[in-house]
C-alpha cells in the first residue's frame, strides 16, 4: 500500500513565505484595536478578526487601554 505525501522543505533563514497574505486594496489590520461600536478590544491577524474581549472589565493595564482607544479606534 502506497500513500502520496507532498513534502515541502522550509527555508528557516531565507524568509520565504509559502502562504503570502492577499494583496488588498486598503490597509490590512494587524494587532489590537478598539471597536467603539461594540465596546470591544479586537485583535486582527492579516486582516482577519482573531480574538475579541469586552473593554468593560478588561484586566490589561489602564494606560494601555486608554492608548489603544485613543490611537487605534476603528
Amino acid at each position: 500500500m502506497s500513500s502520496h505525501c507532498d513534502v515541502v522543505q522550509l527555508d528557516l533563514f531565507g524568509g520565504a513565505d509559502l502562504n503570502p497574505p492577499p494583496d488588498p486594496a486598503g490597509e490590512v489590520l494587524n494587532g489590537v484595536y478598539y471597536e467603539a461600536e461594540t465596546d470591544l478590544f479586537v485583535s486582527f491577524v492579516l486582516g482577519r478578526r482573531y480574538y475579541e474581549w469586552p473593554a468593560k472589565g478588561c484586566e490589561f493595564d489602564r494606560s494601555w487601554q486608554e492608548r489603544i482607544k485613543r490611537e487605534r479606534s476603528i
